[in-house]
């Protein structure tokens, strides 16, 4: 593959969700309009996570290379008046959350396999961000969907996506798992 000329490059080679789009954001602040980042990554969420995160501030993302372990994602940035960062306005507390299990709701994982297998909401439905989009039809959209990740910044974006592919009544929870102190469920034995 012909390379591909970057404008800048940043290198979040072994930093883990959500680190690289906080890089990312950091990064995109400097660029001028049109101008292409370059994202180093060495955790494989980050195809999905910047995918998604770039849509949802208006940048435009070009696509990911993988070399060796290395994953090289390339961003463009858009002009001022296409970057409002958008967040899902529906937002659920852990404790609120809590609350809610006892009730008939879909609580819909986003977080990676691997992450779902350790520790998880009993009976939470597991798809990556990554795989949200193609699995849409697997989820009820006339339930009330409470969607969690590490730290609410992967699900605020499959909150989007699910609201814009017309599920009326989803939640994004906030912090999500990094600080769950409910009743967790393992795959792992």
């Amino acid at each position: 593959m012909g390379n591909i000329q970057a404008n800048v490059l940043l290198d979040a080679k072994g930093l883990a969700c959500p680190m690289p789009i906080v890089k990312t954001k950091k990064a995109m602040k400097d660029l001028e309009a049109g101008q292409v980042l370059e994202i180093q990554a060495t955790d494989k969420g980050s195809k999905a996570d910047l995918r998604a995160w770039a849509e949802s501030t208006g940048h435009q993302y070009l696509g990911t290379i993988e070399e060796d372990d290395v994953l090289k994602h390339f961003v463009r940035k858009a002009s001022g008046e296409e970057t409002a960062e958008k967040n899902h306005p529906n937002v659920l507390s852990n404790e609120q959350l809590k609350q809610k299990l006892a009730e008939d709701v879909v609580v819909l994982d986003v977080r990676e396999s691997a992450e779902y297998a350790f520790n998880h909401i009993p009976n939470a439905v597991s798809i990556p961000l990554g795989e949200l989009e193609n699995r849409l039809n697997e989820l009820p959209k006339k339930k009330e969907m409470l969607v969690v990740c590490r730290t609410g910044s992967r699900s605020d974006l499959a909150s989007q996506m699910l609201a814009k592919n017309g599920f009326e009544n989803v939640w994004n929870v906030v912090p999500g798992m990094s600080e769950w102190s409910g009743v967790t469920d393992s795959n792992v034995k």
